[in-house]
């Protein structure tokens, strides 16, 4: 089967609007019914398109496999998408455009926390339904209660998206002592680092460097050297793809070398970032949302292997373990629940949301509570280790590079502690 998308333009200052609809062999829909139409802006363009691209390859193909078994209610599900160009400033536009201009049914967030908070204000005026993906503690502030959350951190998303960090510092021996906490001044890495304080607290730890930068930085390296000044035993960094890179490779190139450094660093998920740094993700402990360990490979494997085919094609992140997945779960959560509600009306559809648990090909029993976020999470810490550089594809694509070591019922490995031990050539 050949996968085309139709572009047609929309008279707006946002540029156009593209429908992702399923095309070939496609079965009969119920006669003159319109289509269900799900809206939301994605980064395509700009820092975040680098994971962006993959929740949408991973939203294209839930539509295609949804149409493929008769749609939704008996109607065909299209996607319409706006490129959001990574720019939070494009947001209200984009979803007054989409629910006044497109008329969608329903309307989901694209991805990152900075895109899905100043979309929430809009939705909320219309009251509509929304579901964000991969925000953290986007709906703290707003408590919208037609909001529902994508992301596995649970009930206190900002302390769980970087406790593991913490967890596995305290049990070392002896105990580390000081932490430097450095963050990228944008709606994420605020967050996570007000949940870094909390934790830093709640295991006894003493904070000797707490900044932040804007996220137009480039040069890293004054940074790296105020948090040498100050000697901690732990770094943690809150920050975007551009950014972590730029702290990674400032890092190395200075000798920055406490016991643990990482904690919230987001885009060292991402094949090309991986690529970039290399073995310079050695000993790194950071986020995960998911890895491909065979427990959590097991309902996925078919949606990657049809992913992993068209990636490529497409010029994206070749593997889509960050957010491809998740693209497509997050689009499978709300087909489950206009199926049970058998409706699209959004009051019909955040009640089921609410009252009802979703198995997903990331996560089973997903169940919402308080602002609409998980009632149990599933945070990850990973390390990187033995990563050389000659690293490829088929080292990304399995675990042999990288311990999950919270929590402990995903535990695949203890830590290489210090820090500085797992810069040391590969073990083996």
């Amino acid at each position: 089967m050949t996968h085309r998308i139709t572009r047609r333009a929309v008279n707006t200052g946002i540029g156009a609007a593209v429908v992702s609809p399923a095309l070939g062999a496609m079965p009969a829909f119920a006669q003159g019914g319109e289509p269900i139409k799900i809206g939301f802006g994605m980064a395509l363009s700009g820092p975040l398109a680098v994971n962006g691209q993959q929740a949408l390859l991973g939203a294209q193909i839930w539509a295609e496999e949804t149409n493929a078994k008769g749609g939704l209610l008996g109607r065909k599900v299209q996607l319409i998408h706006y490129d959001d160009q990574s720019n939070p400033s494009n947001i209200p536009a984009i979803y007054t455009k989409l629910i006044e201009l497109d008329k969608c049914d329903l309307v989901v967030s694209g991805y990152a926390t900075n895109m899905v908070a100043p979309a929430i204000p809009v939705v909320m005026q219309k009251n509509k339904l929304f579901i964000g993906l991969f925000a953290l503690d986007a709906n703290g502030e707003f408590q919208y209660d037609k909001y529902f959350s994508i992301l596995p951190f649970g009930q206190t998303p900002r302390e769980a998206s970087n406790e593991g960090f913490f967890q596995v510092a305290a049990a070392q021996t002896p105990k580390p002592q000081t932490v430097a906490l450095v963050a990228e001044d944008a709606e994420y890495s605020r967050n996570a680092a007000d949940g870094a304080r909390n934790n830093i607290k709640k295991y006894g730890f003493k904070i000797v460097y707490d900044k932040s930068y804007p996220p137009s930085t480039t040069d890293f390296s004054p940074i790296i050297r105020a948090i040498q000044a100050t000697n901690p035993d732990l770094v943690v960094i809150c920050s975007y793809p551009l950014s972590s890179v730029g702290m990674l490779l400032s890092a190395h190139e200075l000798g920055l070398k406490p016991k643990m450094m990482g904690g919230g660093m987001v885009g060292l998920q991402a094949i090309a970032i991986k690529n970039k740094l290399k073995s310079r993700l050695n000993g790194i402990v950071n986020y995960e949302t998911w890895v491909p360990s065979p427990k959590l490979m097991a309902p996925a494997a078919d949606f990657f292997k049809k992913y992993q085919a068209r990636a490529p094609g497409l010029g994206i992140d070749p593997l889509g373990y960050y957010l491809g997945g998740w693209g497509y779960t997050y689009m499978q959560v709300l087909g489950d629940a206009i199926a049970g509600a058998k409706s699209v009306k959004d009051d019909d559809v955040a009640a089921y949301l609410r009252s009802h648990a979703f198995d997903t090909i990331m996560a089973a029993g997903i169940r919402f509570g308080k602002n609409g976020e998980w009632t149990k999470g599933r945070a990850l810490q990973v390390q990187y280790h033995d990563i050389t550089d000659a690293a490829d594809l088929d080292t990304w694509r399995g675990m042999s590079y990288q311990t999950v070591l919270t929590p402990e019922d995903e535990k695949t490995g203890d830590i290489i502690y210090p820090y500085e031990k797992a810069l040391a050539p590969p073990r083996g």
